[in-house]
């Protein structure tokens, strides 16, 4: 496995609605790679698009959605031009997805080792004694204890944070090359939390999986990425290596984000909140989606789309970077 090669590379992927109302712009002009063994992670707040981002790499946009533009490759194979069933022979063996609610990858009437053994046999030619060796093995790694105990049960026999480590083990199964993750572990304690989150990263390391971590969560990202992307609006407004971008965020937006997490050294302090709202995907401004909210905004902002400028290992969408993080 060649680590300069991206198992990931998206390129100006443009993913929109076709609605009555309007063109829904939910994902606009998004770029990034994704190296073996590497963490990515996309966060942003509701509705910047970093979950669509997610689904139209595994093909899971339902119309009135569709892919107007760009290119996804996986392993240098464009996802985006498969056929239905090429993407099914990729789906849960090559790339995977955990999603944030685990009940959307378990079926409620089955035992988890009818699912997981049927998910092994789906992909491969092996017998059922060894997909449940399989299946018992993998429960292991993320661990669960007394595994073959828990092949046995059903889903609503199993706590929130098991369910969710069942979920992951089964996109685990076949050592996919690639992990799409939607915010797995919003609904979860911090304990389970950060046990998921060690257990993610150790599978990573050892296995070579590449992932992209979709999350609100600036704590957990900071904890888990090797690399980040900010996306508003459906655009990627500033990326680099994680301990760079929250240690020296340049774009408005990002430092605001930064802002906005509560501190142990600011007892009593008010909260910093970035004013304002997200904007509407069908009324998006002319110019710089986020200038409306920005203190740094000119007229150029107002009028004009900033495009993406690089510098060393940082990607940066605005026309006045600043420096620091808000008082």
């Amino acid at each position: 496995m060649n680590p300069a090669i991206p198992t990931l590379s998206v390129r100006n992927l443009r993913t929109w609605f076709h609605t009555r109302a309007g063109v829904v712009r939910a994902v606009d002009d998004v770029s990034f790679d994704v190296h073996p063994g590497e963490i990515l992670g996309l966060v942003g707040e509701s509705g910047s698009g970093k979950s669509i981002t997610g689904f139209s790499v595994l093909g899971l946009i339902d119309p009135p959605g569709r892919i107007d533009g760009g290119q996804i490759l996986f392993k240098g194979r464009d996802l985006a031009t498969l056929s239905a069933e090429e993407l099914r022979e990729l789906r849960g063996n090559r790339i995977a997805m955990v999603f944030q609610d685990p009940m959307m990858t378990l079926n409620p009437v089955f035992r988890i080792e009818t699912q997981m053994v049927e998910t092994v046999q789906a992909h491969e030619r092996c017998s059922r004694k060894a997909a449940w060796a399989r299946a018992r093995d993998t429960l292991a790694a993320v661990g669960i204890p007394a595994p073959e105990e828990r092949l046995k049960a059903y889903p609503h026999q199993l706590s929130g944070g098991m369910r969710q480590r069942v979920a992951i083990a089964i996109a685990m199964l076949h050592k996919p090359d690639l992990i799409i993750a939607d915010e797995p572990t919003t609904a979860l304690d911090v304990t389970i939390q950060a046990q998921i989150l060690a257990e993610m990263q150790k599978l990573c390391a050892e296995t070579g999986t590449a992932m992209v971590w979709v999350s609100h969560d600036l704590a957990v990202v900071a904890g888990l990425a090797d690399r980040v992307c900010v996306m508003y609006a459906g655009r990627v407004v500033e990326s680099g290596l994680t301990a760079d971008i929250l240690d020296h965020p340049r774009h408005p937006y990002t430092i605001g984000l930064i802002g906005s997490v509560p501190s142990n050294d600011q007892g009593g302090a008010r909260l910093y909140q970035i004013p304002g709202m997200a904007p509407s995907p069908l009324a998006l401004p002319q110019g710089c989606a986020f200038s409306p909210r920005c203190a740094h905004a000119t007229l150029r902002c107002r009028e004009e789309q900033p495009q993406i400028t690089a510098e060393r290992q940082r990607t940066l969408r605005c026309f006045h970077p600043q420096t620091g993080a808000p008082s």
